[in-house]
């Protein structure tokens, strides 16, 4: 199932359905979320491909369908990449990426995670990313700031795409003007690595645009909270809930920035 913002008498959501729940109790059990995700992939003893879906993953399932009880059994809609929308109507929509970073996951390399990220009638209002291999937490809340393991981050301040170390998706057609560039692999924890200073920009080569607002949503509230910015290369809005959009999301670490990485992605320099 699936829908748009604009099927919602709201700019995200239909009418509420349950109260009003504050930014530390979504924290919270967003954080559950996590938790149960964590131990039911405890459980799986193959995390290769294996579902009737070209790149799903049997953890992606099962991680959702541990995600998926917790959110829905505290009150809150789901938007997710495995399942799609449930319970749109409620107050609060989690828009949840059970595992960001499947095939990492697959061949043992420690950058995949869960993420997560409450969206209210505002827009997205509190975030979790969590590396699901190393225990890392990145957490925003609207207005309150982000931090790395309950420290705040802030941005690296870089402003000329030749001096920037750039996270990709996709492969590079050619050298796009930056310092270097890293291919990781997941890009929730990218885009966060953005927010804290490990990167200076990240950029989604692909083409056509391959991202779901579960990659990146919960991201890019850590990333505005921290200070950095973010847009959609092809100037789409980043934040609805349409299970079937894709999107390019560009983020760096400074508008001047943004705007070399944005003017490198449009002239193709870098873009296959």
């Amino acid at each position: 199932m699936t829908a748009t913002a604009a099927e919602a008498t709201g700019p995200f959501r239909g009418p509420g359905t349950v109260p009003e729940v504050g930014d530390d109790d979504l924290l919270e059990v967003l954080g559950a979320a996590v938790e149960a995700v964590r131990s039911a992939l405890g459980t799986v003893t193959d995390w290769r491909p294996g579902t009737e879906r070209v790149g799903q993953y049997r953890i992606d399932l099962v991680a959702d369908d541990a995600a998926l009880g917790v959110l829905t059994a505290a009150g809150l809609g789901v938007l997710s990449e495995e399942s799609g929308l449930h319970q749109p109507n409620r107050e609060v929509v989690v828009v949840v990426d059970p595992v960001d970073g499947s095939t990492n996951a697959s061949l043992g390399i420690p950058w995949y995670a869960t993420s997560l990220c409450a969206v209210d009638e505002g827009g997205p209002r509190v975030a979790l990313v969590v590396n699901l291999a190393t225990g890392e937490r990145f957490e925003a809340v609207r207005g309150g700031g982000a931090r790395r393991d309950g420290v705040t981050v802030r941005p690296s301040g870089c402003t000329d795409l030749a001096d920037a170390v750039i996270g990709l998706s996709g492969a590079p057609a050619g050298h796009g003007g930056w310092r270097q560039y890293r291919a990781l692999g997941a890009v929730a924890l990218d885009l966060c690595s953005v927010a804290c200073g490990r990167l200076d920009a990240y950029a989604d080569l692909t083409s056509p645009s391959a991202h779901g607002v579960w990659d990146y949503l919960a991201a890019l509230l850590v990333c505005e909270e921290a200070g950095a910015v973010v847009t959609d290369a092809g100037g789409q809005p980043l934040v609805h809930l349409d299970h079937g959009a894709r999107r390019s999301p560009v983020a760096a670490a400074t508008p001047a920035l943004l705007d070399g990485v944005v003017r490198m992605w449009g002239a193709g320099g870098a873009h296959p």
